[in-house]
Order: structure tokens, then sequence, then C-alpha cells
């Protein structure tokens, strides 16, 4: 693959990967409550999310997913339905905890919920059915090329999972206070009810 290629989609890739939303907001929100490395292994679970598309993607199955109208419907729907859910939980949570954790089995539960958080995202198939092909050539090996793509999408994609952790854990110390924390609650769940509603109203 063109080093130049490589070059132009790395600032572009990391530009989309920083874009706030659902998963970044929850990698701060874990973060600020549980510590850097819960939400670090959390995210995870995202980028799990993330290999499984780009190789959807890579095959051309991932094109077939967003033609189908039913598919997209079905996925659109569990998706925004798993947001709104988040929404609701974090909404009537009382103040959160701020303490590590140190269980493996907690990690994955959060690592499970960052999964289900971005698997259930249909907008995120478009990233990689629209944004990839566009770096690469067609006359060229074009699985190589996905793999290399793939692979910087997912290590930029680590790195914005820890900036927002970074930011959450600078959180910390602002909302130790129960009252703070509810608030920053609140605010956290209308917004991840906002973008569950605005998954559920969009058109495809």
């Amino acid at each position: 693959m063109e080093i130049w290629k490589l070059l132009f989609f790395i600032p572009a890739c990391f530009a989309l990967n920083m874009t706030p939303g659902p998963n970044n907001l929850l990698s701060m929100n874990n973060a600020r409550c549980y510590g850097f490395k819960s939400a670090f292994v959390a995210g995870l679970g995202r980028i799990a999310a993330f290999a499984v598309m780009i190789g959807l993607a890579a095959s051309g199955l991932a094109v077939v997913l967003y033609a189908s109208q039913t598919l997209f419907l079905t996925i659109k729907v569990v998706g925004a339905g798993y947001l709104l859910w988040i929404a609701f939980n974090l909404w009537r949570s009382e103040a959160s905890p701020i303490s590590e954790i140190d269980t493996v089995q907690s990690r994955l539960g959060l690592a499970k919920q960052e999964f289900l958080l971005a698997a259930g995202n249909p907008k995120a198939i478009l990233i990689f059915t629209a944004f990839l092909p566009q770096f690469v050539d067609v006359t060229a090996n074009v699985n190589e090329q996905f793999l290399i793509l793939g692979l910087t999408f997912l290590v930029l994609e680590l790195g914005a999972i820890s900036l927002y952790a970074i930011f959450g854990i600078y959180l910390r110390q602002w909302f130790t206070k129960p009252k703070m924390a509810k608030r920053f609650n609140k605010a956290c769940a209308s917004f991840l009810a906002l973008s569950g509603a605005n998954l559920l109203i969009s058109r495809q």
C-alpha cells in the first residue's frame, strides 16, 4: 500500500475515531467511575465489534447487510433500544461509585456493554463500507490493503479510547460530590437517549 495514502488516511481516520458518540461517552464515564484500566479493557469490546465489521466489509458482506432494509431496520431498532435502556438505567441511578474494579468478571461486563453498543449501531457499517474503500486501490491486493487500513483504524480507536478515558479520570475530581455525579449521570443519559432516538428515526 502506498505510504502517501496511509498518510492521508491516518488524520482523517483519527478525526473519525475522536468524534463524540455513545461509545466514547461510555469510555469516559467508565474511567470516571472505575478507573483508566477498567475503561481501557472495556473498550476492547468495542474493538472486537469493529474488527468483525471490518472483516465483513473486506468480504463484501457489509454491503449486502447495509443494502437489506430488513436487516438494517432490525439492527437499528435493537441498537436504539439498547441505547435507550442504558440511558434509562443511568438516569435512574444514584451517584456512580468511584472505585477501581479488580475482578475480571466486572471488566468483562463493561466490555460486553461496549461490544453491544458498537455492534448495535448500523451507522458503523457505513463507515467501513464507504470510508475505508476510498483508500483502497482495486488494481492491487484489496485484502492486504483492507488489513492494513483495518488494523490502523483499530490502533487509532485504541488511542481514542485512551484519550476519552484520561478525560474521564480528569472529571473525577469534579464529580466526587453525589449531587454533581448525579447531574453528570443525567446529562450522559440525555445524550445517550438523544443518540438512541436519532438512530431510531434515521433513514437508511
